[in-house]
């Protein structure tokens, strides 16, 4: 029988290549075997957003101030589809696997913007998103709508929710950005988030009118409805983050939606 060379240049490559294909195989196996986890914890985690947007989550808490866990809280809000160009809503999108930055990306149900309309620089907008709607037979509590917008380094992502009368800004939180810390990524900062609470969203016009400002206008000014502090040494954060808001709270956004919602509320008051 003839001796096997174990030093070898062909036995090393056999050895290297059964070991790379074994490799392979337990990798695949542990990513399919985890991939229903990992999107549990992602859907947990919007979740999470939502509701901290929303103000019903506080920061770093899985439960309530009363207790409610993020399922029982979340359960509260309806999902729903929404075309952004007319304001209605879509009975015919799956909401549960709908992903509206991913069909941003799909120029067959979505809309190129020119330079004069990108104010938040999406290059591309989806025709139609998702809202998250908390309501009560006297009406709607919170609309917690998903935004995003280019910072300075990248887009940032996150969720604005406003209150009842849907010209009250209820609070404004970003799950994904790559901003720089201590400076744009302050925009994590729980005080920072707080001041958006009360904030005035539209004019008596219907347009929006947020403004980050470095120095805020007396309280008898009524401009002081519509400003939030600027973030200190981040210049291009903070205009991007003001041009996120009012992008997606005004027309090109969901503005349609939100006119037919105050319309809505009008006529049923």
């Amino acid at each position: 029988m003839a001796k096997v060379d174990k030093d070898s240049l062909a036995n090393t490559f056999l050895i290297a290549v059964f070991l790379c294909l074994v490799c392979s195989i337990v990798v695949s196996s542990l990513s399919v075997s985890l991939k229903p986890m990992q999107q549990l914890n992602k859907e947990l985690d919007q979740k999470k957003n939502i509701l901290r947007a929303a103000g019903m989550l506080p920061a770093d808490q899985n439960v309530s101030e009363d207790g409610r866990s993020i399922e029982e809280l979340f359960a509260e809000f309806t999902v729903r589809a929404v075309d952004l160009r007319t304001g209605e809503y879509v009975d015919d999108v799956d909401v549960t696997n709908y992903d509206p930055i991913r069909a941003a990306s799909d120029a067959a149900i979505s809309v190129a913007l020119t330079p004069q309309e990108d104010i938040a620089t999406l290059r591309r907008r989806e025709n139609v998103s998702l809202v998250y709607l908390k309501a009560t037979p006297s009406g709607i509590e919170k609309v917690v709508l998903p935004v995003r917008g280019y910072g300075l380094w990248g887009t940032l992502y996150g969720y604005l929710a406003l209150d009842g009368d849907l010209n009250t800004i209820a609070g404004l939180g970003f799950y994904q950005h790559k901003e720089t810390p201590g400076l744009g990524g302050e925009v994590d900062n729980s005080k920072w988030k707080a001041s958006w609470q009360g904030v005035r969203l539209f004019n008596d016009m219907g347009q929006p009118q947020v403004r980050l400002v470095k120095q805020r206008s007396v309280a008898s000014n009524p401009v002081a409805d519509y400003e939030v502090d600027a973030l200190s040494g981040a210049t291009f954060t903070t205009k991007g983050v003001e041009n996120m808001v009012n992008y997606w709270t005004g027309d090109g956004g969901f503005g349609a939606y939100l006119k037919r919602l105050r319309s809505n509320a009008l006529a049923q008051g």
